[in-house]
């Protein structure tokens, strides 16, 4: 590969990190925009943003399988030294990126207020409407979307971080300026406020506007790099024309990925479920106590979709590093084994493991100790405040199960090793992540600290089959 293992995770993992930094940070001004709307909005706002995020991920998940495909072909071209087959790969994995993308951006538009309806109580009104219109603006942006997740995750396999990142950064920008000036909120950071002077008030609309504008911006940018071309790799027009022999191969890939990713959007879907039946023995609660027409009754109930999210947001910033060291773990063994060398393969597997389980292990620890800081910066609600900062310590307490779990799965993906991926994360989700969320979130009526013991636990069970996958070698012996 011409460098030593230590610089080519560096040179990989880095400019992903930052890549995933700023999309995180990108959420969280979000989430913060939401914060800074008009009182009488924020709790629903907040909500309705948060289950319309789950949608975001969605898109991610959608896209991923084809990245991914694209990527693992990618990789094993570059180590073998087959030009030809990485030019081939990536124009068909970016034709049917966009294909797909027309797809499932008519499929959400109209299950938008089915998801809604999933997951907040009749009485929240407004929360299912920012739903609804979050959800619908960002499918408007997702061809764009997929070109620039898809032909980013080729780059990976070629080991160009830099351009992907610095697409991204471009992108981010465009994303919170936009979104800030749509929406009429202020911009809250401790004691500085940044007014905004524009009177559009599009509210959460807005902040959906900034991301699918910002989409636009992303795809257009990677076909203009990619047509230019990256170290051994170039986008050639005739290559986008389909192509049976290649096409295949990447979705071949792509599928048990995408199925994997489903598992775990469907998954979480059901989490929001339980956090909408936590939510209804509250309001069932508040009726008992202080009778129907009471005001507590009509708030009773609200805000536990957004704790939930602004638990999330932070835990993004999280496993941020083991995404990023995967990435690397994936792309790099990926090369060794186009190469025929899997001594370095597993190697650089095992180097890129202990750096994440370190990295987050740390993050842990910040979010255990600084979840009402951290809570804060994004919203002031007295809810949000008492709860966030106990599932942010829930989730730093798991940290170093999450970072195996993160980039052995990622490694696996890299090297097309995408069937077991898909077996273990279903098996997991379904038969001990959803169990035990409701045994201890509903049925012990522990509420939403409950659902989120039950989801961090779940990771160390997930991290240990994955390691168990990686300790067998299968991957090794994988023909793509």
């Amino acid at each position: 590969m011409g460098k030593s293992l230590t610089a080519a995770i560096a040179i990989v993992a880095l400019p992903v990190l930052v890549q995933q930094f700023l999309a995180a940070a990108v959420g969280l001004v979000d989430k913060m925009l939401a914060g800074a709307l008009p009182p009488e909005m924020v709790t629903a706002a907040l909500d309705g943003l948060g289950v319309g995020s789950y949608v975001g991920w969605f898109i991610g998940i959608a896209m991923a399988g084809l990245g991914i495909g694209g990527q693992a072909l990618i990789a094993r071209a570059m180590g073998s030294g087959d030009g030809p087959l990485g030019e081939r790969a990536l124009g068909q994995a970016l034709s049917l990126s966009m294909l797909w993308g027309i797809l499932v951006a008519g499929v959400m538009w109209w299950c938008a207020p089915l998801l809604a309806e999933l997951a907040f109580l009749p009485g929240q009104t407004e929360a299912r409407a920012f739903c609804t219109e979050y959800v619908r603006i960002i499918a408007v942006g997702l061809p764009f979307f997929g070109l620039m997740m898809v032909g980013g995750m080729c780059m990976h396999g070629a080991g160009e971080s830099l351009l992907p990142s610095l697409i991204a950064l471009a992108m981010n920008i465009v994303n919170v300026g936009v979104s800030w000036v749509l929406s009429g909120a202020d911009l809250r950071l401790g004691e500085s406020v940044w007014e905004n002077p524009f009177s559009f008030d599009m509210h959460v609309g807005g902040i959906a506007w900034g991301s699918t504008f910002s989409f636009f911006i992303g795809g257009i940018l990677t076909i203009v790099v990619l047509l230019r071309g990256i170290k051994d790799l170039q986008l050639r027009l005739p290559r986008l024309f389909p192509r049976w022999d290649i096409g295949s191969r990447v979705i071949r890939i792509g599928v048990p990925n995408f199925l994997e990713g489903c598992s775990m959007w469907a998954a979480n879907l059901v989490v929001l479920w339980f956090i909408g039946e936590v939510a209804e023995e509250d309001m069932q609660e508040t009726l008992s106590a202080s009778g129907s027409g009471s005001e507590e009754l009509a708030a009773a109930g609200e805000g536990l979709q957004g704790a939930h999210i602004i638990a999330v947001q932070w835990e993004a910033f999280s496993f941020m590093p083991g995404f990023a060291i995967g990435i690397a773990a994936g792309a790099i063994a990926g090369q060794f084994l186009g190469a025929g060398n899997v001594h370095m393969a597993r190697k650089a597997v095992w180097s890129c493991l202990g750096l994440g389980i370190v990295i987050m292990g740390l993050c842990g620890v910040g979010l255990m100790l600084w979840g009402k800081a951290l809570t804060g910066l994004v919203s002031e609600e007295a809810l949000h405040l008492e709860v966030v900062p106990k599932l942010l310590f829930i989730c730093g307490a798991t940290q170093v199960f999450f970072a195996i779990s993160m980039v052995v799965r990622q490694a696996l993906r890299g090297t097309g090793d995408t069937t077991w991926v898909f077996f273990i994360t279903t098996c997991s989700s379904y038969m001990v992540r959803l169990p035990l969320a409701w045994f201890l979130g509903v049925h012990l009526e522990l509420g939403l600290v409950g659902i989120w013991i039950g989801l961090c636990g779940e990771l160390v069970v997930r991290a240990l089959l994955f390691l168990a996958r990686f300790l067998h070698g299968g991957w090794a012996r994988r023909a793509l």
